[in-house]
């Protein structure tokens, strides 16, 4: 299958206003990734990684300080200004803090980009009011901005992403500003998008959370460079970086006061997650196990879940605990320095 989107050796460096090469931030470095049609893919990172950055790049809204992104087959950096923006009606984007005209209705709002791609008056209100139906806001045609709730104004900002019928969605931090409620329900609006009109949906988030919830495949950015990527159920069950694991294992403070050192993460799938293998693990092998994260999630239909036990100091029983849950078919490693 071709990629509908390609990354190729894509790098992007900030100069300060004195073009000084000491006044330089290289955000991303050697960026190389492909994402197929009908992909929801995200890309993660912290604060700071780069990842806002590559999505700006990927509509060439930041020009790539070296390399290039590939659209359908077509090199964004060789297209002229007026080719270049008529891909970019292909491209739409949502963001964190949805970008809605203050002054204008709903309907209105989503009728601007239309306008501007030469759509009739009449067109354009009749498609806007088509996409209303989809995100189920009609009855908010003619509140403006203001009146909405959070969820409500992104919305809105997903319909008038809609409105050029793009083949891409770009979405910047698109749920951060939102409750964990109002982020289940977009998550599920733009999952049936993208399986009611095959549009491909590029998520950046540093909630791992959320790229469970929808997407099929995830690259971890960690200080401009790509960490890992894959699709979410082979990063999630086995991550191989430093990067994935922070995400994964949920670490960034640790847990402290801990006396044992051995810790080992266990990760179910849908049929050992439903079986009581910690407990019978405690029976057979007739020692403690300490409980230090529990977590069972869905990705993409499929019960998850991990585990973090601290295991007894005794060797010979913290071995023979790893061996009963290998023997049950288990992914079993041991995660070094979790305690401290």
């Amino acid at each position: 299958m071709d990629a509908i989107i390609r990354i190729k050796d894509l790098g992007k460096t900030f100069t300060g206003k004195e073009n000084n090469k000491d006044n330089q931030v290289e955000a991303l470095r050697n960026i190389n990734l492909e994402i197929h049609k009908g992909n929801i893919y995200g890309i993660i990172g912290m604060s700071g990684a780069g990842k806002s950055t590559l999505v700006r790049c990927l509509n060439f809204l930041e020009r790539p300080t070296s390399g290039t992104v590939y659209i359908e087959g077509m090199d964004l950096s060789t297209m002229k200004d007026s080719v270049l923006r008529q891909t970019r009606t292909q491209i739409s984007m949502i963001f964190q803090h949805f970008n809605l005209l203050m002054q204008r209705t709903v309907v209105d709002n989503i009728c601007f980009p239309m306008y501007i791609t030469g759509y009739s008056k009449k067109d354009a209100r009749r498609r806007a009011l088509e996409l209303l139906e989809i995100v189920d806001l009609t009855e908010k045609a003619e509140a403006y901005p203001a009146q909405l709730s959070g969820g409500q104004k992104q919305r809105v900002a997903i319909a008038r992403a809609l409105a050029t019928n793009p083949k891409i969605l770009l979405c910047d931090e698109a749920t951060s500003a939102l409750d964990p409620t109002t982020t289940k329900a977009i998550l599920k609006l733009l999952k049936e998008i993208n399986e009611t009109y095959g549009i491909t949906i590029v998520i950046i988030t540093h909630e791992m959370t959320v790229v469970q919830e929808i997407c099929s495949h995830v690259a971890i950015i960690e200080k401009g460079e790509l960490a890992e990527s894959g699709t979410v159920e082979e990063v999630f069950t086995n991550p191989h970086t430093d990067a994935a694991k922070r995400l994964v294992f949920q670490t960034a403070q640790g847990t402290l006061q801990m006396k044992g050192k051995r810790c080992i993460r266990i990760v179910f799938n849908e049929i050992s997650s439903f079986e009581p293998v910690i407990s019978n693990m405690v029976l057979e092998c007739k020692a403690p196990a300490n409980i230090l994260l529990a977590d069972t999630r869905n990705i993409n239909g499929i019960a998850h879940g991990q585990m973090i036990l601290q295991l007894p100091e005794e060797e010979h029983l913290a071995n023979k605990m790893i061996h009963y849950l290998k023997e049950r078919k288990l992914t079993v490693e041991e995660v070094d320095d979790y305690v401290g």
